[in-house]
Order: C-alpha cells, then sequence, then structure tokens
C-alpha cells in the first residue's frame, strides 16, 4: 500500500489538510477541494491540480 506524504505548511509547521476553496477568475467563483494550513490558510497548489481543475475551468471561461 502507497504512504501518501504529509504536507507541512513552511510558516507554521502544522500539517495541510484538505478544505473546500474558492477560487475566481474573470468574474467567475469556482470551488475544489486542496491541502490549506488550518492556521494561517497558506493553500498548496500541485502541479496536478493546476494544470487540471484549474486550467480546465480557466479554459472553459475564456471560451465564453
Amino acid at each position: 500500500m502507497e504512504e501518501k506524504k504529509k504536507l507541512i505548511c513552511f510558516k507554521c509547521n502544522k500539517e495541510l489538510v484538505p478544505k473546500k476553496t474558492d477560487f475566481s477568475y474573470l468574474g467567475h467563483t469556482f470551488f475544489t477541494e486542496i491541502p490549506k494550513c488550518p492556521q494561517c490558510g497558506l493553500v498548496y497548489l500541485s502541479e496536478e491540480i493546476v494544470k487540471g481543475r484549474i486550467s480546465e475551468v480557466e479554459m472553459q471561461l475564456e471560451d465564453k
């Protein structure tokens, strides 16, 4: 079984936890669950999220 690595906030030294987070782009808002620091709110955007979900939403909004 593959063990997942823990993501740690560099500012607070707290483990990041998955949280529903909103993003705004071109006047539209969308939500996705991403790792977020429970203390300071810093988020971690993995390459997978940026090239996947965020890129997909960006293309859909720009086509409108």
